[in-house]
C-alpha cells in the first residue's frame, strides 16, 4: 500500500510539472536597448567666393587667372572689381555662367589653367625683348597702371590692342598692358620679375598667339 501511495504521488507530481507552462521556469531577461543611430552629417559646401572676400584662396585664384592671361592686377588676396572682371572673362572663355562669382565649378576650371592654348584667333612671329621694373630708367607700373611683373607685356597697340590676352612661346600666357618707345610693329617686350631674368632672356624670335 505504501508503494501504491508513492506511485500515485509521483504521477501527481509529473502531471503538475507538465501542466505548468515552460515560460514559468524561464529566467528573466534584461531588456536590450536599441543602439542609438548616429545622425548622418551632411557635407557642408564651401560658400562661393565673390567681391569682398579676402585671403589665401583669393590669392590662388588671382595667381591662376594671371598665369592664364586673364588678370593683370596685383596678387594681393583681395577680391575686388578687377578680380571679378577677370573671373567673368575666364567664365566666358570656358562657357560657364558669367557672373564673376567663383563657385565650386568655376574654381575647378580655374585650377586647370595650364599648357598651350588650343584656340586662338591669329599668330604672329615677333621679335621679343625683355625688361623688368629693376632696369635703369624703368618704372614700377605699366601703361595700364598695373604693378610691373611677369605676365604683362609691352606691345604696339596698332598691332596688338592693349588688354589683349596672349600666349607667347617660351614665356607663357600674358596680357598686353604696356607700351614702349622702341616697341613698334612686330615687336614685343616681355616683363620679368627681376633684372637677371630679363638679361637671361635677351632677344629672341617668338610666336605670339592672340587669344582674344
Amino acid at each position: 500500500m505504501k508503494t501504491s501511495f508513492l506511485k500515485s504521488l509521483f504521477i501527481l507530481f509529473v502531471l503538475l510539472v507538465v501542466s505548468i507552462p515552460p515560460a514559468a521556469f524561464a529566467l528573466p531577461v534584461a531588456p536590450t536597448e536599441k543602439p542609438q543611430e548616429k545622425p548622418v552629417e551632411k557635407a557642408v559646401e564651401k560658400p562661393a567666393i565673390t567681391i569682398g572676400a579676402r585671403g589665401d584662396e583669393v590669392r590662388v585664384i588671382q595667381k591662376h587667372l594671371a598665369d592664364g592671361g586673364f588678370y593683370a592686377g596685383e596678387i594681393d588676396g583681395i577680391f575686388g572689381p578687377i578680380t571679378a572682371k577677370a573671373v567673368k572673362e575666364f567664365q566666358k572663355s570656358v562657357n560657364l555662367t558669367v557672373n564673376g562669382i567663383v563657385d565650386k565649378e568655376t574654381f575647378t576650371y580655374i585650377g586647370r589653367i595650364a599648357g598651350e592654348p588650343s584656340r586662338y584667333s591669329r599668330s604672329l612671329v615677333m621679335k621679343a625683348s625683355a625688361y623688368s621694373a629693376y632696369d635703369p630708367g624703368n618704372g614700377n607700373y605699366t601703361y595700364g597702371g598695373n604693378l610691373l611683373r611677369k605676365g604683362l607685356v609691352a606691345v604696339d597697340p596698332s598691332v596688338i590692342p592693349l588688354g589683349t590676352r596672349l600666349f607667347v612661346q617660351g614665356y607663357g600666357y600674358a596680357v598686353a598692358d604696356d607700351i614702349g618707345g622702341a616697341i613698334k610693329g612686330n615687336r614685343i617686350d616681355l616683363a620679368f620679375d627681376s633684372h637677371g631674368e630679363a638679361l637671361n632672356f635677351g632677344v629672341q624670335r617668338v610666336t605670339v598667339y592672340v587669344l582674344d
